[in-house]
């Protein structure tokens, strides 16, 4: 088969298995609802693959028109390039292993069948989103992830316990993304107004190949509201509270949406639009998205050292992991941030999924403070969490050593006070990642009896993943390798992404020099190595357990409450809104529209009383009144004869 017929299979199979699902899952056994689903993961990641292996240029796949006016035209479109059939392969490689993981997670789940029809409608939305040829197919898919999402995080409404939290927490990340996505489709009108399309290609042509003018405040303003929406999207300041309140969603949702789809697809958004923001007229916005990235990997790796959930954590480890990627961005350094998304993608699919087994063994508790110990009780989770844990902290040779140095390399060579500040955020990264896994696995349980007697290894379908996972966290590292390491195919991914993406062939990064290089990595394994001997012996050798936080003062107290972004949001915008809301309901219902009411009844009324006064009843008034009227006909008649 061509790859014509092959990519819009990789679209139609997890939507066929999430329609099939939805339709008669509720009557399935559980094995064939989760089996089905799985399968379909795994048949379009193969498809994926395969489509890899053939693609040699950039190829355009027509499907439908949506819309054909006579300045305007949207296509139901694809665009198959190296930079879009890499984001397939991590969405469905990486969503293959978290559908696989899930069967055994959510075995006890009354919405089973609900479940993998969310989660593969999920990933049909985000392979829309990355496979589009436009950014008409790609908003689409943007709001399609927007809903599953909505759909995943709440899933447990209905929870005695927690079914508030969750559906609030669902809201918030449905609002929070809708505020971006307002951003971004302003961004849209300004490209239609301005180019008169929404094609990739056709708009790279116009700005690369025509240089059609367009003024500096024009493309500021486009890129500007597009950076918006991927703010909204991939959790910026100052829309960035929404994700870790996503931790009220299954555990498997949390490492689809962080790992593989919804926080990626900011960075997409931007990766596919270089020839956009490499225009003259955006090097403001590539400024202020370098220095919102970097404010908040520094804000997010500082609320993630006193959080005591471990879902939290890495929720934070998230915020600020994508905050790095932003710099990346700001900086220009495109395939350097898509090198960076994809051992990303293997490590933190690796440390959600590992959380969830921990969860699972622990039966559902999620505070590490009543961990402890379990290394030897869950011993493949412990050792698969250990490499997630190095690869996102730094360890030398793994998967984020490689991906991390090259971004801050980028960073050495833009700006020292840049690179000091990423270097300061990796080593707060390395600390709380160190933090939660000594307290979960070293030391003694701390949890209770009953918790203790029903600690247990995950199933096969739960730790095959982690597996995996852990083994593309050590070796990930090796796709774009620095040129010390090898004379010939270094940098394999960057040179890979440039082959047939419009823009990024154009853009040129020189190489540092081999002592530059090893300087750097030598400083960050130095790094490492400091903050893992003196975690090492704050936690295992004289262990400080994480206090209550009744107990916390000074800058921890600060960082356990977030530094009060949630109450500084509540005060400046929700208890407002909630005011203007009462207030404007009893102005609007009362003032204005029982005076309308109530002003009409009174004149109707007032007027009925005029009128009746002229119904009598007698006969020689009613003729009275036919002879002034008989004369009025008359007199106008002559008049306007007269005339």
């Amino acid at each position: 088969m061509s790859i014509e017929q092959l990519v819009p299979l990789i679209l139609a199979l997890p939507l066929i298995g999430g329609v099939i699902n939805g339709i008669f899952g509720k009557n399935l056994p559980k094995q064939i609802v989760g089996s089905l689903a799985t399968i379909a993961m795994f048949a379009s990641f193969g498809i994926a693959l395969l489509v890899f292996s053939q693609l040699h240029e950039a190829k355009t796949i027509n499907l439908f028109t949506v819309l054909h006016l006579e300045n305007i035209t949207l296509n139901a479109r694809l665009l198959v390039d190296n930079l879009s059939i890499w984001m397939v392969l991590i969405i469905t490689g990486v969503g293959s292993l978290i559908h696989l993981f899930s069967m055994g997670y959510m075995s006890h789940d009354e919405g089973y069948y609900k479940f993998f029809t969310y989660l593969n409608l999920f990933v049909f939305a985000m392979l829309i989103l990355v496979l589009g040829s436009n950014y008409f197919m790609l908003f689409f898919g943007w709001e399609g992830v927007g809903i599953c999402s909505y759909l995943l995080i709440g899933f447990h409404y209905s929870d005695a316990e927690k079914g508030m939290l969750n559906g609030l927490a669902a809201r918030k990340a449905f609002i929070m993304n809708r505020i971006g996505d307002l951003g971004m489709l302003i961004g849209l009108f300004l490209l239609l107004a301005q180019f008169g399309t929404l094609e990739y290609t056709e708009l790279a042509d116009k700005i690369i190949i025509d240089q059609v003018p367009v003024t500096t405040w024009m493309m500021f303003g486009i890129t500007l509201c597009l950076f918006i929406g991927a703010t909204g999207k991939s959790a910026q300041i100052p829309l960035f509270t929404w994700l870790p309140d996503a931790m009220a969603g299954p555990t498997p949702v949390s490492a689809l949406i962080h790992a593989a789809t919804m926080v990626t697809a900011g960075i997409f958004l931007v990766v596919r639009s270089n020839f956009l923001f490499e225009h003259p007229g955006a090097e403001m916005t590539k400024d202020i998205m370098l220095y919102i990235g970097l404010a908040t990997s520094l804000v997010a790796a500082f609320i993630a050292l006193r959080q005591n959930d471990i879902k939290k954590v890495l929720a934070y480890s998230t915020v600020s992991q994508l905050g790095l990627l932003f710099v990346s961005l700001g900086m220009g350094a495109y395939t350097a941030a898509m090198f960076h998304v994809t051992t990303h993608a293997f490590f933190k699919a690796l440390l959600f999924l590992g959380s969830g087994s921990v969860i699972h063994a622990m039966s559902d508790e999620q505070d590490i403070r009543m961990m402890g110990g379990l290394k030897s009780k869950i011993p493949v989770t412990h050792i698969t969490f250990l490499i997630g844990t190095l690869a996102i902290s730094g360890f030398p040779l793994m998967s984020g050593f490689y991906s991390k140095d090259e971004i801050i390399g980028h960073a050495f060579e833009h700006s020292t006070l840049i690179y000091v500040l990423l270097m300061i955020s990796a080593m707060l990264t390395a600390i709380y990642m160190l933090r939660m896994y000594f307290v979960v696995f070293h030391g003694s349980f701390r949890g209770t009896k009953d918790q203790e007697h029903h600690l247990h290894e995950s199933p096969p379908s739960m730790t095959l993943p982690l597996i995996v996972l852990a083994v593309l966290s050590i070796f990930g590292g090796i796709l774009n390798l620095p040129g010390i390491f090898l004379k010939n195919g270094t940098h394999w991914l960057s040179h890979h992404l440039a082959h047939n993406t419009r823009g990024l062939d154009l853009i040129q990064h020189s190489e540092m020099s081999a002592n530059t290089i090893l300087g750097l990595m030598a400083v960050a394994v130095a790094a490492f190595l400091l903050v893992l001997i003196i975690t090492y012996r704050v936690y295992v050798v004289r262990p400080q357990l994480p206090v209550n936080d009744e107990q916390l003062r000074g800058w921890e107290l600060t960082s356990a409450n977030k530094l009060y972004f949630d109450e500084i949001y509540n005060t400046l915008f929700v208890r407002p809104i909630e005011w203007m809301s009462v207030k404007g309901h009893q102005v609007f219902e009362l003032v204005i529209l029982n005076g309308i009411i109530s002003g009409s009844t009174k004149t109707i009324e007032y007027s009925g009383e005029l009128v009746k006064k002229w119904q009598t009843g007698k006969t020689d008034w009613y003729i009275l009144w036919m002879v002034f009227g008989i004369v009025g006909l008359v007199v106008y008649y002559l008049l306007t004869v007269n005339i």
